[in-house]
């Protein structure tokens, strides 16, 4: 299925959060031009979630990101849309995570524009948490009405591996933080 929006969904992500602190710096850097980003940062106090979202939305515009807020609170200008968020932007791209075929069937449902299917691998995000693997990873994405994007312990290696599944592309915070640079 083609997203609603006539704009190419980016193929390489970066997922932020408070845990990255001022590396958060670095990964944007890291980021090819073109890029997209879901900010997350939810245990920020709104305020100062507000303000570290403007400064990120600045960098986005200038690398020509694809800047997504996580959350339903809106965080200012700059948005171009939103993930898990039960209400969208006004024509903006609305993403979800998945990590099952029920919510995978939900996300479908629900007409989202793109699906953040994990966790692919083991990540450092979610230790000891089960993982769906490339089989299981290829069964869910298949039956995906929108472009797919993995996440969970993804680098471009395994995003390789997992190419013939229906992959749009992968999505990662330590490999941003790592090796920053190539994709």
């Amino acid at each position: 299925m083609q997203p609603r929006h006539p704009r190419t969904l980016p193929r390489h992500w970066l997922m932020t959060d408070e845990r990255m602190g001022d590396r958060l710096w670095d990964a944007l850097d890291a980021l090819p031009r073109g890029a997209g980003v879901v900010f997350r940062h939810y245990s920020l106090p709104l305020a100062k979630r507000r303000a570290l979202f403007a400064q990120v939305a600045k960098l986005a515009r200038r690398k020509h990101l694809l800047l997504l807020r996580a959350g339903a609170a809106p965080l200012g200008r700059g948005e171009a849309g939103t993930h898990n968020a039960r209400c969208s932007c006004r024509g903006g791209v609305t993403s979800r995570a998945v990590h099952d075929m029920r919510e995978l069937a939900a996300a479908n449902h629900a007409g989202v524009d793109l699906i953040f299917l994990s966790p692919a691998f083991s990540t450092r995000s979610h230790k000891g948490a089960g993982t769906l693997g490339p089989l299981r990873f290829a069964q869910i994405a298949a039956q995906s009405r929108a472009p797919v994007i993995a996440l969970g312990g993804m680098t471009p290696m395994r995003a390789r591996r997992l190419r013939a599944a229906n992959l749009h592309g992968w999505a990662a915070i330590d490999w941003w933080l790592e090796k920053p640079g190539r994709c």
